[in-house]
């Protein structure tokens, strides 16, 4: 059995310590990081589904048949803005009514003053000011339209205050983000930097920067990796979690953009670490030989 000597030991701790600490670190980042960004794409889908449910009723005319409500039924469900639509008989709404109020309205007005009516619920794009001003002049316009209703302070409501958290949301995290990349490339440069003299005696030796480079970044890579599969890891497990507490999260689901925030930890993970490691490892290639003891 070879005994190593006590220097060499500490010298390879040192090291498996230094890989360690990047793992770790790199992997809490990058963690925080999809945390932000599953909150982002959460609350981008909760903004999406609250604008999508916000009530748009369009009231036909007493003239128009049910055979005419489902043809324009049908020509509505053709229109890009719309997200889906539901045919309500005026003998339904009357039943929803009466049930709100607690009371028989119809015996005692004698008759039923409702209308037969169509529920739009809009795509989110087309939720605002703007958009739905000029759907409603396109379907008054119909003439199997008689009045459209629709809450436009509630809109306005929801439309200002969405705003305001997304650019909230926004601000914080490309802040978080910009912390996270110093932390990840401090800890990087803190691990290159207990190398240096290292890549010293090898430069002393003859090596070619590109020979001494190559180790310091496949190894990059391979952290990277490990450390973006950790996080992602972590974030599966509390999105699981989550969903377990609130099942009302399952809705807000998306899987191409959770597969896209996979793949965008996975290279960010990568690019930082190889990034960082080719910046460190230049530099104390080129740094004079005085100033590696500083």
């Amino acid at each position: 059995m070879v005994t190593l000597p006590q220097d060499e030991r500490y010298f390879q701790r040192r090291i498996a310590t230094s890989y360690v600490t990047t793992i770790i670190s790199t992997t809490l980042v990058l963690f925080l990081i999809g945390l932000i960004g599953l909150i982002f794409l959460h609350a981008s889908r909760l903004s999406d589904y609250v604008k999508e449910n916000i009530g748009f009723s369009i009231m036909i005319r007493e003239s128009v048949k049910e055979t005419g409500i489902l043809e324009l039924k049908k020509r509505l469900d053709l229109e890009p803005y719309v997200k889906s639509s539901e045919y309500i008989p005026k003998e339904r709404a009357a039943d929803q009514l009466q049930e709100e109020l607690g009371e028989d309205f119809i015996g005692f007005l004698g008759y039923n003053p409702l209308l037969h009516s169509i529920d739009l619920r809009l795509k989110a794009s087309y939720t605002n000011a703007d958009s739905i001003s000029r759907i409603e002049r396109k379907l008054l316009a119909r003439p199997e339209v008689k009045e459209i209703f629709y809450q436009k302070s509630l809109i306005d409501l929801i439309n200002t205050n969405l705003k305001k958290v997304s650019m909230v949301l926004f601000v914080f995290s490309a802040f978080m983000f910009f912390i996270a990349i110093v932390l990840i490339n401090n800890t990087i440069r803190l691990a290159i930097y207990s190398k240096r003299f290292l890549i010293r005696s090898m430069q002393l030796v003859g090596a070619t920067e590109g020979f001494i480079r190559r180790p310091f970044l496949e190894k990059a890579i391979g952290n990277g990796v490990l450390s973006s599969l950790l996080a992602i890891g972590m974030l599966v497990i509390t999105l699981y979690f989550s969903v377990e507490q609130l099942p009302e999260l399952l809705e807000l689901q998306d899987p191409l953009r959770l597969a896209i925030l996979v793949v965008f930890i996975l290279a960010l993970g990568i690019g930082i670490s190889w990034s960082s490691t080719y910046l460190s490892v230049r530099k104390y290639l080129r740094i004079k030989t005085d100033l590696l003891y500083i």
